[in-house]
């Protein structure tokens, strides 16, 4: 009697030929209980030897729909145009994920047979987003997924691709489904374009590593202030990135997406580093500079869990539309206290009408760009018109590499 595995094609035969031999065994007898036993030993080395192969997709569609009495033209609704169900079945053009559900649910291809894959089954999570809706066309031109004509028909499979990148599904589930929207998110914002960008800006913070851990509370309004008075220097923006990576604290430029209406934004990655990120939609030296501090604010006062993210419209500040958020005024709050001491200067200087002489008198005792100062007059006042050209248009993006390829000389 055979009681061990077979490993060998000579094992195998023989094993075969004893099962011929106890095929008339009577139940409930050595000689039955022995072949139960071949017989198993031999499916589990036919398993390892010679397995059975799926059939192939295209000849499992076209089984189906000669099985169901069904033409070409029937499977438009599941696969799409003629011309689409041609390359399809011609396996000039692979099935998606959209073909491959659609396929599953009206003809009953299982989806094992479909994906190419045992015991496999369609991903289950994120079934409520509308894949086309992302701006796969900027996406392409960003190289986060490929520039082809099937963009749209292939949209769930490249997403889901980016969301491998940013994290994985639970880690970008924090981001793409946020209980409230932020307080500075314009209504005219698209919210597949802003998830976009989040996904963007989450597999940018995971490529770029940095040695140094961020110690909670290091962060002090005296470490800010040092932050504010690198606006003073002509490089101080690249200052501003390397002394922050320097703390630990990752710092991103990532050009906004075509109805976003971002400035900046913060959270925390994976570890509990804490991630600043800005646009730059706006090349100004003074909405540079708060940006930045108003989202160090965020790192100082708010941020909580992992991957949470506070986006911020800085054009939303003090618009009637803006939605009431403790958060947004105290990292205002420290913002300005980072540039301006309250005890440096007298309120009614930023809210009435001031010469360039007077910002630049009072940017040089603070040690700070007079920009900033030019900025918060313009806010205090509401009056953007004033020190229009005193706000360092255009002298931002320059020093970033993002951006050197689109700036036209």
């Amino acid at each position: 009697m055979v009681n061990k595995l077979i490993k060998t094609k000579k094992d195998y035969d023989a094993a075969l030929a004893r099962i011929e031999e106890l095929m008339d065994a009577k139940e409930r007898t050595r000689e039955a209980d022995e072949l139960e036993l071949l017989a198993k030993l031999v499916e589990l080395y036919e398993e390892s030897h010679f397995p059975i192969q799926s059939p192939d997709p295209v000849e499992a569609i076209q089984f189906r729909i000669d099985q169901l009495g069904m033409g070409r033209k029937d499977l438009i609704p599941f696969i799409g145009s003629r011309s689409k169900v041609s390359e399809v079945l011609n396996k000039k053009k692979p099935l998606s994920l959209a073909m491959m559900r659609a396929l599953n649910k009206g003809l009953g291809i299982p989806a094992e047979v479909l994906l190419q894959e045992p015991a496999a089954n369609f991903p289950s999570d994120f079934l409520q987003l509308e894949w086309n809706r992302f701006p796969l066309k900027e996406l392409a031109k960003r190289g986060l997924i490929d520039n082809t004509k099937d963009m749209k028909l292939r949209a769930e499979e490249h997403i889901r691709r980016i969301i491998q990148q940013a994290g994985g599904p639970k880690t970008v589930s924090a981001v793409l489904f946020r209980k409230s929207k932020s307080a500075r998110q314009n209504a005219k914002a698209d919210q597949y374009a802003i998830w976009a960008w989040c996904l963007h800006t989450m597999i940018l913070a995971r490529q770029n590593n940095l040695k140094q851990n961020y110690l909670k509370k290091s962060l002090t309004i005296e470490i800010l202030r040092d932050i504010a008075k690198l606006s003073y220097f002509d490089n101080g923006p690249i200052l501003a990135k390397e002394y922050l990576n320097k703390i630990g604290i990752l710092f991103l430029i990532v050009p906004h997406f075509s109805k976003t209406y971002i400035d900046g934004a913060s959270f925390l990655q994976e570890g509990r580093r804490p991630v600043i990120s800005l646009t730059l939609r706006h090349d100004r030296i003074d909405n540079f500079w708060f940006c930045l501090l108003h989202e160090l604010g965020h790192v100082v006062l708010h941020l909580a869990e992992e991957n949470e993210f506070i986006i911020d419209d800085m054009d939303m500040r003090g618009h009637k539309a803006e939605i009431e958020d403790k958060r947004e005024l105290d990292a205002d709050r420290l913002a300005e206290e980072a540039f301006v001491p309250k005890d440096e200067i007298n309120k009614a200087f930023l809210e009435s009408p001031v010469s360039s002489a007077e910002i630049d008198a009072v940017a040089n005792k603070l040690k700070i760009h007079p920009a900033i100062l030019a900025g918060r007059v313009r806010y205090e006042s509401r009056n953007y018109r004033l020190l229009s050209k005193y706000v360092g248009q255009g002298e931002i993006k320059e020093h970033f590499q993002e951006y050197k390829p689109l700036i036209k000389k």
